[in-house]
Formats: C-alpha cells, sequence, structure tokens
C-alpha cells in the first residue's frame, strides 16, 4: 500500500538500529537545528553539527536542548562548512546531507564539484512531497528549486526522478500531469505546451515505465475531478494526478510556496538524481517541513518502500 500521509511516512522512516549521520551545513540556524534535533529525539538520524558552534550553542541552548553529546565541528565559512558535509559524505563519515543556513546554489555547487562533490546519476531534481488536502493521499511536485528553464530532455529526468520517488512512496502506478496554462499546445507563445506533449507522447510509448503521463494540463483538471469533466477533458489522470510536473522553477516555486504559505501545509522536499538523497528545504520552511524533508531522505536513502 503506498503511504497515505507525512505522519506515516515519518513512522516508516525510523530505523530498526543505527541511524543514519546527517551533515548539516550550516547547523547555525534556528529552524534547521531545531528540525534536525527532533528528528535526533525521534530517532531517525544521529546529527553532525558543521558551522559556528557559537551560533549554534546559543540557539540549542534556547530551544532548552543539550548538544554536548552530538559531533559538532566549528566551520563559520559556509563554503567550508559545505564542503566539510560533502567530504564527510565522501568518506562515508556521513549519510546523509542538509542545508542549513546556507544558500541552495552554495551547497548544490559543492555536491556537483566534479573533482570533490558527489558526482550525480543523471541530472538533479527538487522532489517535493505533500499530502492532497481533498484525498487521504500524498502529492509530489517538481521541480520547485533547482532547474532553471529546463529543456525537454532535462524535463524527461525530472519526470523520471520524481517517479522514482513515487515508486518508493508505494505508488505502483504513478499519475504524472505535466502543468500548463492550458491544455492545447500553442506555440511557439507557450514552449511549456509543446514539452507536454511531447513528453505525454513519450509516456504512451513506454519511455517511463508502468505510469500514465499526461499533459499540457491545468492545475485544476490535474486535481479535480469536476473541474475536468466541466472541461470536458478525458485522461485517467485529470483529477487524479499522483505527480505535478511544473515547466520551470519560477512556477514550481511559486506553487510551493502557496502550499506551505498560503495553505499552511506541512511539505516535505529533497534534491535527487545523486547518490544521496540531499535535504534542502528553503530557509523559511517550519521546523516542522525541515523535519519532515529529514524523515522523507532517510526513507529514500533506506530504500524502504514497505
Amino acid at each position: 500500500m503506498p503511504i497515505a500521509s507525512l505522519d506515516e511516512l515519518v513512522r516508516r522512516s525510523i530505523p530498526d538500529d543505527n541511524p543514519p549521520r546527517l551533515a548539516i551545513a550550516r547547523s547555525g540556524d534556528a529552524y534547521a537545528l531545531e528540525a534536525a534535533l527532533n528528528a535526533y529525539a525521534a530517532g531517525l538520524i544521529d546529527p553532525v553539527l558543521i558551522g559556528d558552534m557559537e551560533t549554534t550553542s546559543r540557539i540549542a541552548r534556547d530551544l532548552r536542548t543539550d548538544i554536548s553529546a552530538l559531533h559538532q565541528v566549528h566551520l563559520p565559512d559556509d563554503v567550508a562548512a559545505v564542503r566539510e558535509a560533502v567530504r564527510m559524505f565522501r568518506e562515508h563519515e556521513a549519510d546523509l546531507i542538509m542545508k542549513g543556513g546556507v544558500g541552495t546554489s552554495t551547497l548544490l555547487k559543492a555536491v556537483l564539484d566534479k573533482t570533490h562533490g558527489v558526482p550525480p546519476q543523471g541530472i538533479i531534481s527538487h522532489v517535493t512531497v505533500f499530502e492532497n488536502p481533498h484525498a487521504e493521499k500524498l502529492l509530489l511536485l517538481s521541480d520547485a528549486a533547482v532547474n532553471i528553464r529546463p529543456n525537454l530532455q532535462r524535463k524527461v529526468e525530472i519526470v523520471r526522478n520524481a517517479l522514482a520517488v513515487a515508486r518508493k512512496l508505494g505508488i505502483v502506478r504513478p499519475r504524472v500531469a505535466l502543468l500548463a496554462a492550458t491544455e492545447k499546445v500553442n506555440y511557439p507563445a507557450m514552449p511549456a505546451t509543446l514539452d507536454a506533449d511531447l513528453i505525454a507522447r513519450m509516456g504512451a510509448e513506454g519511455a517511463f515505465g508502468d505510469a500514465r503521463v499526461a499533459g499540457p494540463m491545468a492545475l485544476d483538471i490535474a486535481l479535480s475531478a469536476r473541474s475536468a469533466a466541466s472541461k470536458h477533458f478525458v485522461d485517467e489522470v485529470a483529477g487524479h494526478a499522483d505527480i505535478l510536473i511544473t515547466p520551470d522553477i519560477e512556477s514550481g516555486n511559486m506553487l510551493y510556496k502557496c502550499l506551505n504559505t498560503l495553505l499552511g501545509l506541512d511539505v516535505a522536499g529533497v534534491v535527487v538524481g545523486s547518490s544521496v538523497p540531499i535535504v534542502v528545504p528553503s530557509r523559511a520552511d517550519s521546523p516542522r517541513s525541515k523535519f519532515l524533508s529529514i524523515a522523507l531522505a532517510v526513507f529514500l536513502a533506506r530504500g524502504r518502500s514497505s
């Protein structure tokens, strides 16, 4: 059975024995540190704190938490902290990497460094998991944080990365909606509509395995059977999408922030496509969402789908 809620995801992510080591760069961020300490208390991870230890210790005191027993690396410089987190993963001193109080670009630059980074297995992309407020199931969104203006081939890989996450979450035949502002191809005015149509054709020819890929498709049609019926749009994805693929980072990021800012939904997000799921939450994400992102990374790294 697929995982139906984020609470269930957390429960099924807790290791039976030794929790994975999570390297946090930079740990002197209140929300990131709170999330990591909550994940530590829940038995999800063994945190490695990398950053300005004076700032980190002050935040921990404010949280009324003793961090003296945790592994700490004093590196106040952001770039040095990120490089240390990547080094620890490369040398098997850490199992996962998390962005603390640094920019996403700073972390990903270190991860993608050809000499000292963690080479991707294809392209990397960001996948967000959240609860559908109108159905008892999880929804996936990509890409809200990494790929700025992906071309057709990169969009194909974004779909593949999202499908891999969906299948690990137990979704046997994922339904993918390639989002656009209209259901008709309108090229060159709306290039995303042509990309969506081509990718949907690839899906129909079996390029993505056992999955249904449809588009172009407006958001309301993807999520609402009533909207699909009113617009006479007939497709098994319509009203039942498991994965939402946005055409670029601007639309993806705005939709992501609508979820957690306007709707107040908890979200879990990771960067996938590398040899390690990377926890890259927005710096404004709540401690709860960052905690859930840690749980998602632990779950994907362990490959547990049952």
